[in-house]
């Protein structure tokens, strides 16, 4: 980590990533880059369903694969770099057929290693195999949910989940949250943990960093009027009068309250439910 002198209140408390260490190359590929509208936390109607999004610094896309099509090709990593729109390195991946993509690197690979994409992969880092090839107790990232559908968990900094056993055609999965979660043994997951592995270390200092981010700010609900919010109102700072906590719009949230849909599609498929509230540490 990279920490400052204190010449501003700002700069006391800040600690951020020493790119030097890791990042080799500072622009990026132009033919893999686009520019990109942001939502801001809104939807197709212009409507916020994110809240606290908005400004931000200008930012260029980098066209990410997430799809393991390329399969039985080797792929040499180029550089390292840095990309705005996720927490964890990417790298440049030259295959051999001449195609050029942006992956989501591991830990521990360096420029000049060699990936691929195939059942009968080597188990080292940033190689990917299906599930049902992959040992028990392995760390995994990139996982696809669904055969061919392209990898959807496990994709932040320093993340990583555990194949902890095979049954039945499906793969058992502890994923990030503590979660065991059942998956199709044909999906593809791609060996190691996430890079950025000291990404949560990061201390941003001040408010502004943050709104460089396009991160705005979040208002307590004590502090909001009666219209606004349900803790809202009160001479002086007051309570929340209610036995569990709830949201602006009445909905559970936090310490422990079951916020997910009852009748969700994808139910079937969880072993474990993930631990929550103030006890999660020690139930894992």
């Amino acid at each position: 980590m990279k920490t400052y002198r204190p010449t501003s209140p700002g700069r006391r408390q800040m600690q951020t990533i020493n790119f030097k260490e890791y990042i080799t190359k500072k622009d990026p590929e132009k033919s893999l880059t686009w520019g990109r509208k942001r939502d801001q936390g809104r939807n197709a109607h212009g409507r916020v369903t994110v809240r606290h999004k908005g400004g931000g610094h200008k930012r260029l896309y980098r066209d990410v694969t997430f799809m393991y099509d390329k399969k039985e090709i080797p792929a040499t990593i180029k550089s390292v770099e840095y990309d705005p729109n996720r927490s964890g390195f990417i790298g440049l991946a030259a295959y051999r057929d001449g195609e050029r993509r942006y992956v989501l690197l591991p830990k521990s690979v360096k420029v000049g290693a060699t990936i691929i994409t195939s059942p009968t992969a080597a188990v080292e880092p940033g190689n990917a195999l299906p599930l049902r090839k992959i040992p028990v107790g392995t760390f995994i990232y990139n996982i696809e949910l669904k055969p061919n559908s392209g990898a959807k968990a496990a994709r932040a900094a320093g993340i990583f989940a555990q194949v902890i056993g095979n049954d039945s055609g499906y793969s058992m999965i502890k994923m990030p949250s503590s979660e065991i979660r059942k998956v199709h043994e044909e999906s593809y997951a791609t060996i190691g943990q996430v890079s950025n592995d000291e990404h949560w270390l990061v201390n941003s200092g001040k408010a502004g960093r943050s709104r460089w981010l396009g991160i705005r700010p979040t208002v307590r609900g004590t502090a909001q009027n009666p219209v606004d919010h349900p803790y809202g109102g009160g001479e002086g700072a007051t309570g929340r009068g209610l036995r569990r906590l709830k949201t602006r719009w009445g909905k559970p949230a936090g310490k422990g309250q079951k916020t997910r849909t009852p009748k969700k599609y994808s139910n079937v498929f969880i072993v474990s439910r993930r631990k929550v509230g103030k006890d999660r540490k020690s139930k894992q």
